[in-house]
């Protein structure tokens, strides 16, 4: 009997990976004809130079192996754009001396603005951000209750974050509260916790490019 279970669990590993396998080249299929669709480029391989070159937004920063694949890049509504998988690794030894490797995968979007900004991040509050705060990381709070108890939001420049949480930038973000953005130096960032579909990264281009539409065009403008 035993044989015949590991035979069994054998072949549930090996139907796994072959599915996994034909899942993953349909999506990258998806990805180069939404790409050909919007006009941007479309590069499949591993990047390890996107890791490097983005390597200040936090989370781009974690774990170790790091690298984007499925890249898209070029012109969308008149920004440069990059969207990207994105793949990182932690370890970890039990009390055997045990050591086990932990795989993250998750989507993030880029749009380059340009000049450069302070740093600032616009995050879900929840039971990280308040125990944070415990120890002292305050977030900012705003005029909107709502929009203070939705999103947790992070900036030493406290006038650049007022700036960006405009009327227009909260109302906009209450009614997508499952975004996260991160703003620092000349980029404007999106992060997903999960790979997504080339119809979700349609989507979430076009809500990247509403937020940029939401930034005052005179912070653009001021120290030129």
């Amino acid at each position: 009997m035993e044989p015949l279970i590991i035979v069994l669990f054998v072949g549930i590993i090996i139907a796994a990976a072959i599915y996994s396998a034909i899942a993953a080249r349909k999506r990258r299929e998806e990805l180069a004809t939404l790409a050909a669709r919007l006009g941007l480029t479309f590069d499949p391989g591993n990047n390890y130079n996107l890791a490097d070159r983005f390597g200040f937004l936090n989370q781009l920063a974690q774990g170790e192996n790091r690298y984007a694949f499925n890249v898209l890049t070029g012109q969308y509504q008149q920004n440069e754009v990059l969207v990207f998988d994105y793949h990182y690794e932690t370890h970890s030894t039990d009390s055997k001396g045990n050591r086990t490797t932990s795989h993250f995968y998750f989507s993030f979007f880029i749009l380059m603005l340009p000049m450069s900004f302070p740093e600032l991040k616009i995050t879900h509050e929840g039971l990280l951000s308040k125990i944070a705060q415990a120890f002292g990381y305050d977030d900012i709070d705003f005029e909107s209750a709502e929009f203070s108890r939705a999103f947790c939001v992070r900036s030493k420049d406290k006038k650049f974050a007022y700036d960006i949480c405009n009327a227009k930038m909260i109302e906009y973000l209450l009614a997508n509260k499952d975004l996260s953005i991160e703003m620092e130096r000349n980029a404007l960032a999106l992060a997903f916790g999960n790979r997504l579909s080339a119809e979700q990264i349609e989507f979430n281009l076009q809500r990247l490019e509403e937020i940029r539409l939401r930034l005052p065009e005179y912070l653009f403008t001021q120290n030129k």
